[in-house]
């Protein structure tokens, strides 16, 4: 069973309604609030937001019968605080249970007698529910009440801008001999894990033996960086060694995994652990392919082929030529921003650059948003084709030309209204340093449909942000406008 939110309240419970925040405090979570209590106050958003939470999360479970599970209102905003604070889920942890505010927020009184403490595990299931397409539907739903809220002239027309960051995921420094020691260290353990839970024996030297081939790594590293005193055939001779060491504690783990399963007991649940052992045994295999042909063959590896990490396979080198920035480890996000901050549309590109995605991302934003007039770009995304498809989606396109542009081109580029919203287009690094501050500076979600979830919330977060200091704006306004009115 599992309810939208309590609407019958019990004694000592907070009236979310009249959550107060410190209209002076300058702090994230006071406009994250807002924007919250906004949506909850308010009928018409609450009930198509809660509409699409029922919809989408277990549509298949009873909302009537069964163990009361979390309140969709409370996940929404457990979801929403973890990435506007950029916090992890022990921090989150610790806010859901002592912040007064975020409490009060998710309708529990402050008096300690009273008061419900939720579960570190409780916490992290609930938010997984939270699948990255359904953050996108709230989300929408978000931005159209910030543009109702601007009310008159300003909200008929949107000027838009796209560009692009890189979200980096939480591993360490890839080389090919460390992410082998990261598959020899997993396989192994897991193996150890199997085997105990069937009874198994055979695994009781298993730390001794991951702490014995990392020795044996940290005595290559030691002839890789002794320079001029190291010949080639020295190095040569520490990887052949280590490729050795590395094959023989493989076979001992297939041998053992193969005998696992013609177990009586070996069930679905130990087979998925299996599977988990022979991804890890595969990377290894791999990363052990990738070390003979750089050191012993000396061929160069070309990084379509290579793996950066064995926990976030789908992580990439990106080297975009910052200054003090040599290279980045994740994925790049690109988003489309109106110029009132609500972040409009985003686009994760696994595979593709800035380039690849401009034209779909924006057709999808003005679908969504009809109003987008406008839209500009920095010179990444720019080629003939996108050039004239943008053309047909909005009615300015702002996209500047890679290398010298022809006459026509030219004057484009030389009119009042190009070079007016070029000079706006930088309005949107105050976005993604927005974003790096709820969540995106590192994603610490495993999996890419983690890191997907990462990205949607931390968007919806930021969306909500600019909506709660929308409404304080608002409401400083018409505290102005009574103290003007008194003092006639």
């Amino acid at each position: 069973m599992r309810k939208t939110y309590e609407s019958q309240y019990s004694f000592g419970d907070v009236d979310i309604r009249k959550v107060e925040t410190n209209p002076k405090s300058r702090d994230e979570i006071d406009k994250a609030v807002e924007g919250l209590k906004f949506i909850y106050t308010t009928d018409e958003i609450k009930i198509e937001v809660f509409a699409i939470l029922e919809k989408e999360i277990l549509p298949n479970v009873s909302k009537k019968t069964g163990r009361r599970g979390m309140d969709l209102w409370k996940i929404l905003v457990l979801g929403v605080m973890k990435q506007t604070c950029s916090c992890d889920y022990d921090h989150l942890h610790h806010l859901a249970n002592n912040n007064l505010m975020i409490r009060e927020l998710l309708g529990h009184p402050r008096a300690e007698w009273g008061a419900y403490k939720y579960e570190y595990q409780t916490i992290v299931d609930n938010i997984t529910l939270l699948r990255p397409e359904v953050i996108d539907k709230v989300n929408e739903i978000v931005v159209n009440t910030g543009h109702k809220l601007l009310g008159g002239k300003k909200k008929e027309e949107l000027r838009a801008s796209v560009d692009s960051f890189v979200v980096k995921t939480d591993i360490h420094f890839p080389s090919d001999i460390s992410l082998l020691n990261d598959s020899i260290r997993k396989s192994i353990s897991l193996t150890k894990k199997l085997s105990e839970q069937l009874g198994k024996p055979g695994w009781r030297q298993s730390s001794y033996l991951i702490k014995s081939f990392k020795t044996d790594l940290r005595k290559v590293q030691k002839v890789k960086h002794s320079g001029k005193s190291a010949t080639e055939e020295k190095k040569k001779a520490a990887h052949k060694e280590l490729i050795k060491r590395a094959y023989e504690l493989f076979n001992k783990v297939k041998a053992s995994l193969s005998g696992l399963r013609e177990d009586t007991m070996f069930g679905l649940i130990h087979e998925f652990m299996a599977e988990d052992i022979e991804k890890y045994i595969g990377y290894g295999e791999k990363q052990i392919e990738l070390i003979t042909r750089r050191v012993l063959n000396e061929e160069e590896i070309p990084h379509s082929e290579k793996i950066f990490s064995v926990f976030e396979p789908y992580t990439r080198w990106i080297s975009k030529g910052k200054a003090g920035v040599l290279v980045e480890f994740g994925l790049p996000v690109s988003i489309i921003r109106d110029q009132y901050g609500f972040i409009l549309e985003h686009e994760i590109m696994e595979q593709s650059n800035d380039v690849d995605v401009a034209v779909p991302l924006t057709t999808r934003a003005k679908e969504k948003f009809p109003a987008i007039k406008s839209c500009s770009y920095d010179k990444g995304p720019w080629s003939p084709s996108n050039r004239k498809m943008i053309g047909e989606i909005v009615e300015i396109p702002v996209m500047p030309k890679k290398g010298r542009p022809n006459k026509a081109e030219q004057t484009e580029e030389s009119s009042d209204t190009f070079k007016r919203l070029r000079r706006q287009h930088s309005a949107v690094e105050s976005s993604i340093n927005g974003l790096d501050h709820t969540g995106l500076d590192k994603c610490y979600d495993h999996g890419i449909t983690g890191f997907k979830r990462c990205v949607a919330l931390s968007i919806l977060s930021r969306n909500i942000h600019t909506l709660g200091k929308l409404i304080r704006e608002k409401q400083e306004k018409q505290k102005k406008r009574k103290r003007y009115q008194k003092a006639a």
